[in-house]
Order: structure tokens, then sequence, then C-alpha cells
């Protein structure tokens, strides 16, 4: 049984079936490229609206308020909206320590640090470190979600190229700041401030922007609250450069 099962795979015509398969997928390509280019086209942000005033809802807020209604131990939305001359310097700089170092020197994406990511996941064998700029971050929360697929990645990447050009490092950094979450329901600088110390933004000491920063990459698990040994590790890591 085992030898004719063997002699019938051998004599399946391998060459021609990839040969098929290769033809229909450069007909079916076509299709998906401008299936993907309708939705793009579908999304894309009038960036003149986030080019000054409030900061709008977030994807990830929308996304929270609905979710919230099947997670019943989740809290309540916790978010406002603020200039950015009402947040301290040393917030901006403990998130451009924490989260994109060359900030102001990139256009969206650093290169460099997307190279430095990929040697080291493949060495590790494994996905450890990624290298989303805070621009690439800004588009995420706003406009897409947290799935890692490439398709969704290259929607990211066309917005953040977009979103470069049409507004500015200060603007940017007040999106994300008003929009980033620091611990479950809790979205933006001052909502974070009012939760974890009862105080507004403009009130928050150095070391308070620095564990604000330090709760980015993981905010339900390491935050201000569950002051876990990674936050308190990070923490360090960031006030070395103050």
């Amino acid at each position: 049984m085992t030898y004719w099962l063997m002699r019938r795979f051998a004599a399946i015509p391998w060459g021609k079936i990839f040969a098929r398969t290769m033809r229909w997928g450069l007909r079916i390509l076509p299709v998906l490229v401008m299936m993907d280019l309708g939705y793009m086209i579908g999304i894309w942000p009038t960036w003149d609206l986030y080019a000054e005033g409030p900061v709008p809802r977030s994807s990830f807020i929308r996304d929270y308020e609905i979710e919230r209604h099947h997670h019943l131990g989740w809290p309540p939305l916790h978010w406002r909206s603020v200039s950015i001359d009402k947040i301290p310097n040393n917030m901006v700089r403990a998130l451009i320590v924490a989260e994109d170092a060359r900030f102001y020197s990139h256009s969206g994406v650093d290169i460099d640090a997307l190279k430095s990511a990929m040697e080291y996941n493949l060495s590790e064998k494994r996905l450890v470190l990624g290298a989303s700029t805070i621009s690439q971050q800004t588009v995420k929360n706003l406009f897409l979600n947290p799935s890692r697929n490439p398709l969704r990645k290259w929607h990211e990447l066309v917005l953040t190229i977009g979103m470069e050009r049409a507004l500015s490092k200060k603007r940017i950094l007040e999106i994300y700041l008003n929009v980033a979450e620091f611990g479950r329901g809790i979205y933006g600088v001052d909502a974070a401030a009012r939760f974890y110390w009862g105080k507004r933004a403009a009130q928050l000491s150095a070391r308070q922007c620095i564990e604000l920063a330090a709760t980015l990459p993981s905010p339900v698990n390491h935050n201000p609250a569950t002051r876990t040994r990674t936050f308190r590790n990070r923490v360090k890591k960031i006030r070395r450069y103050f």
C-alpha cells in the first residue's frame, strides 16, 4: 500500500500544477492590488482636518468603547484631549527617548532602527524587537488596528508617509500624546495623569513623565499602578537621559 502511494505521488505532474498556479496567481494579483488601492482611497484621511484643533477619537479608542460591552470587568474609558502646550516638555523628551530617538531626523520610517531590529530578530529566530516610529504608532492608533499582518503594516507605512508630508512634527507628537494607551481604557497623557496621580498633564513632574513613557510598550501590564520589574527597569533606562 505504501509503495503504491509513493508511485502515485511521484506520478503527479508537479511542474504543470506549479505553472498553472502561477498563471492564476498572476491573473488574480492585479485584482487584489486594485481592491487594496480602492480600500486605501476609501480610508485616506483629509489631512487638513488633523492639522490643528482638538485631537479626535482614535480608532483604538472607538474599538475600546465597543469591546468594553463584551468585557464587563473593563473600566470605563478615560480620555481627554489637551493641547501640547499644556503637556510638559519633559513628557515630550521622555517619549522620544523611550520610543523614537531619531524622531526629528527621519521622515516617518527609521530605516536604521528597522535594519537593526530585523538583524536582532533573525539572530534570535523570533520577533523580539519592533521598529515602529512615533509617526507609525500615531497612524496605527488613529486609523488602523493592532493586527500585525503584512497588509496592515503596508497600510501603516503608506499612511505614515502621507501624514509626515501633511503634518508638522509638533502636531504628530500632540496627536500621539493624546491617543496613546497608558493603561486599560486610559488614553492620552492628561487622562493618565489624572488616573495615576490625580493631577492635570501640565502638573506632571519629570519622574512622572518618565514613568508614563515607560508604560507605552505594554501599558496594560506594566504601568505606574502595577510597578512590575519590567516597568521599573524601563524607568531606569529612560532616566539615564535626564
